[in-house]
């Protein structure tokens, strides 16, 4: 079986709801921050073992750093990786690397610094921008650096709007957790959509089409 690990903006996040309270979006990240860790087929998951942040304590400084929530204005900001280990954690425990909750969110934070986005796009001159890029630009830079193809995706222009908006990319890794192409493999069904909403529009694959917007701060 493959997994898929995604970064995701937390920027966009803040970007698209204008109407949070400050508290929840106050310095939001400006770099690229982890999404989840995700088998891509269906496994056998363990609903009953519940998430519990004890048991990732020696984790937390890179968590807040990596994998900050800043759609929940929780004291602790707990709900995202809750969410996380109970919707996808619990079904990666058959892979030995992954059976215990720290393995879980450690083997993420690992590929985190192993990717390293930020570093890439930057050394491309691919940075937050109030101008526009090409897909195809960014698709050459990302296949360039990485050798294999990730998944990227975006949010549609709006009505009266010309350019997509930049949202979330994806790294596929074999079970063995080496980067491959974000392909369907033969005899493999198409990989599981991890979609998010981001007001009212959802993320989905980005046209090579269309000019790229990538933000540079939270409006």
């Amino acid at each position: 079986n493959h997994y898929t690990w995604t970064h995701v903006t937390n920027i966009l996040v803040c970007f698209f709801f204008p109407q949070m309270s400050a508290n929840d979006c106050q310095d939001p990240p400006d770099y690229w921050t982890i999404h989840g860790l995700w088998p891509d087929k269906g496994e056998e998951c363990n609903r009953t073992w519940h998430f519990n942040v004890t048991e990732i304590k020696d984790l937390l400084s890179d968590m807040r750093h990596c994998w900050p929530d800043v759609l929940h204005s929780s004291l602790n900001r707990t709900q995202f990786w809750k969410h996380e280990w109970d919707k996808h954690g619990t079904c990666a425990t058959t892979l030995q690397a992954l059976n215990s909750q720290k393995k879980y969110f450690g083997k993420a934070l690992e590929l985190y610094k192993h990717i390293d986005l930020n570093s890439c796009l930057l050394k491309a001159g691919i940075k937050p921008s109030s101008s526009y890029y090409q897909m195809t630009d960014i698709k050459e830079a990302l296949t360039k650096f990485y050798g294999v193809t990730p998944k990227i995706q975006c949010l549609p222009p709006e009505e009266g709007e010309k350019a997509q908006t930049i949202g979330q990319i994806e790294f596929c890794f074999t079970k063995e957790f080496q980067v491959r192409n974000c392909t369907t493999l033969k005899g493999e069904s198409d990989a599981m959509q991890h979609a998010m909403k981001l007001g009212t529009r959802e993320l989905s694959v980005c046209s090579d089409a269309l000019p790229t917007y990538y933000p540079s701060e939270v409006q």
